[in-house]
C-alpha cells in the first residue's frame, strides 16, 4: 500500500504552518485519500491505476495548500481577535458600566461644572475615580491573551468605544436637524456630553491600561536582563 503521509508531505512541502498543525492537516489528507484508494480497491481496480485515480483528486496541490492555509490563518485571526479584544473589552465594559450603575445609586449627585453657555459638564466621580482599575482589568486580560500594545489598550478604552461611535454619528445628524435651534448650541451640547461621557473617562481608562503595559514592559526588560 502507498505511503499516503509522505505522499502529501512532498507535496505540501511550502505549507507555512506551525509543525504540530502541518502534521494534522497531512494525516488528515492522508486518510482521506486512503479511503478513496481503498473504495477503488474493493472495485476491483489495480493497485496501480488506484494510485492514479486517487492522486488525480487534487488536480493542483500549490492551490490546496494556500485554500488550507487561508482558512486556517483566518481561523487563528479570528480566535485570536476574540480572546485578545472582544472578550476582554466586553469584561471591562461589563465591569465599568456595573460601577457606575452602583454609583449612581449610592451617590447620585454628579459634580456640575458650570460653563460660560448654557451647556454644562456633569461628571460621577466616584465612578472616574474607579476607571483606571477598569482600563487596567482589559489590558491585563488582553495582553494575557497574547495581544499587541494597540490592541491592548484598545481594549482598555472599549467602554467608551460604543458611545463614540454614537456621538460620530449623533453629532453631523444632530446639526442637520436642529432647524429650530442655533447650530451653535447643538454643537456645544454634543461637546460637553462627549467630553463627560468618553473624552475624560477614556483618558482615565487609557491610562489604567498604559499602566499595565508599563507593567508588562519592564517584567519583560526584568526576564531578559536575568536570562542574559
Amino acid at each position: 500500500m502507498p505511503d499516503w503521509e509522505a505522499f502529501v508531505s512532498s507535496q505540501l512541502t511550502d505549507l507555512a504552518l506551525a509543525p504540530e498543525e502541518r502534521a494534522d492537516v497531512i494525516a488528515e489528507l492522508a486518510t482521506h485519500l486512503e479511503e478513496g484508494y481503498e473504495k477503488l480497491r474493493a472495485q476491483g481496480i489495480s493497485g496501480e491505476h488506484a494510485v492514479k485515480q486517487t492522486v488525480e483528486q487534487v488536480s493542483d496541490w500549490n492551490d490546496l495548500q494556500r485554500r488550507i492555509h487561508f482558512a486556517k490563518t483566518r481561523k487563528d485571526t479570528m480566535t485570536n481577535r476574540v480572546k485578545q479584544f472582544w472578550l476582554p473589552g466586553l469584561l471591562t465594559f461589563t465591569f465599568s458600566m456595573g460601577l457606575l450603575e452602583v454609583v449612581q445609586k449610592f451617590f447620585p449627585q454628579p459634580f456640575i461644572l458650570r460653563l460660560d453657555h448654557p451647556p454644562v459638564l456633569m461628571f460621577y466621580l466616584p465612578w472616574l475615580l474607579t476607571l483606571p482599575l477598569a482600563g487596567a482589568m482589559g489590558a491585563y486580560l488582553s495582553k494575557r491573551a497574547g495581544a499587541s500594545r494597540r490592541m491592548t489598550l484598545f481594549s482598555s478604552v472599549f467602554p467608551v468605544l460604543p458611545l463614540a461611535a454614537v456621538f460620530l454619528i449623533a453629532i453631523p445628524v444632530g446639526l442637520v436637524l436642529s432647524h429650530t435651534l442655533s447650530h451653535g448650541i447643538v454643537a456645544a451640547a454634543f461637546l460637553t456630553l462627549g467630553t463627560a461621557w468618553v473624552g475624560v473617562p477614556g483618558a482615565i481608562l487609557l491610562a489604567g491600561g498604559f499602566l499595565v503595559q508599563l507593567l508588562f514592559s519592564r517584567r519583560s526588560a526584568s526576564r531578559g536582563v536575568t536570562i542574559s
